[in-house]
This record gives structure tokens, C-alpha cells and sequence, in this order.
């Protein structure tokens, strides 16, 4: 297999515990560079820092607004 499409097309043929295994094997990986990041920016000084302490002062001040509902089809 060396494209995207036969992976995919692999993996929908897959039995129920075929894809639990893939996805246990999947959810077991190492952390790659996008997660090492994702991790570095959510750390104080990173780059979420800003958003994260501008969104516990509009908790602490009662301003947060709910999500809205999603449209329906």
C-alpha cells in the first residue's frame, strides 16, 4: 500500500476488531511534532497563553456565551 486511497480503502474493509486493534495501535503512537507542539503552546507563555487568559476572565466576569446549536439538515 503507498497511497492514501488504498490505506482508506483498506481499512473500510476491516472486520469490527480489525479496526479496534488499528485504532488502539493508532491511539498508542508515540507523540509526533504536532502534538509536542500543541503541548509547548498550551503551556503558560505559549501560544494559547493569551486566549486561555482572556477566556477565564470573561468566565470569571459571567460573559461566556454558549456555543451555538448546529443547523440542522
Amino acid at each position: 500500500m503507498t497511497t492514501v486511497a488504498e490505506i482508506r480503502n483498506a481499512i473500510e474493509n476491516l472486520s469490527p476488531r480489525e479496526r479496534a486493534e488499528l485504532n488502539d495501535f493508532l491511539q498508542n503512537l508515540p507523540e509526533d511534532d504536532w502534538d509536542r507542539q500543541m503541548a509547548a503552546d498550551a503551556q503558560p507563555g505559549g501560544k494559547l497563553d493569551k486566549l486561555m487568559k482572556e477566556a477565564k476572565a470573561e468566565e470569571a466576569a459571567g460573559e461566556l456565551k454558549e456555543f451555538p446549536e448546529p443547523p440542522t439538515s
